[in-house]
């Protein structure tokens, strides 16, 4: 080989090596791998009725009567009483969507009425649909009382007639039913965030 031909070989060696240091380097990156790990607090969510975390209570309305009305330690027409439903969210940090449900209802006498925000229900089901409301996150109060009253009437009616039938028909519950019970479920789900 030429003296001519062994210099151009290694000045093309030479550039190769130039070139790929050159273009390694303009076509090389920066890689770096951070780690950490994400961290949030879950809000807490406390729910209680009338003291209690268990969501259905039986309701005896004996034990809620108005002294001055009970007839020998029984319901009858003439008596009336009120209870409380206490939803408590105290210590919950979101918002909370509150809804009332009356369960296994036995034996009502007809004319047994049920007074809530100056309205009057001849069943609980009607009362139901208004027992429903939200705590708010935010809110400085979070409990809420939902007192009802009822009222066994006594001589129901307008007139004569009306007082006589519902007369009937209180002689005629007195006779077949023994025992009013109901059972109150409280539902409360979370309000979703804004």
């Amino acid at each position: 080989m030429s003296k001519k031909k062994k210099v151009l070989l290694i000045f093309l060696i030479l550039l190769a090596i130039i070139l790929s240091f050159i273009g390694g380097k303009t076509f090389s990156k920066y890689a770096s791998e951070i780690q950490g790990k994400g961290t949030a607090e879950i809000a807490n969510w406390v729910f209680k009725v009338n003291g209690k975390e268990d969501l259905v209570q039986s309701v005896n309305l004996l034990s809620t009567y108005n002294n001055e009305t009970l007839i020998n330690s029984k319901v009858a027409p003439g008596t009336s009483g009120s209870f409380n439903i206490v939803v408590d969210a105290t210590g919950s940090e979101v918002g909370v969507d509150y809804k009332i449900q009356f369960l296994n209802e036995s034996e009502k006498p007809q004319n047994l009425m049920f007074e809530y925000n100056d309205n009057t229900y001849t069943n609980i089901q009607e009362l139901e649909e208004e027992l429903s409301g939200t705590i708010n996150a935010n809110d400085e109060d979070k409990t809420r009382t939902i007192t009802i009253n009822w009222e066994w009437q006594y001589e129901k009616g307008k007139n004569a007639n009306e007082i006589n039938e519902n007369d009937k028909i209180d002689t005629k519950n007195a006779k077949e039913l023994q025992n009013y019970t109901f059972d109150i479920n409280v539902i409360g789900t979370q309000v979703m965030p804004a």
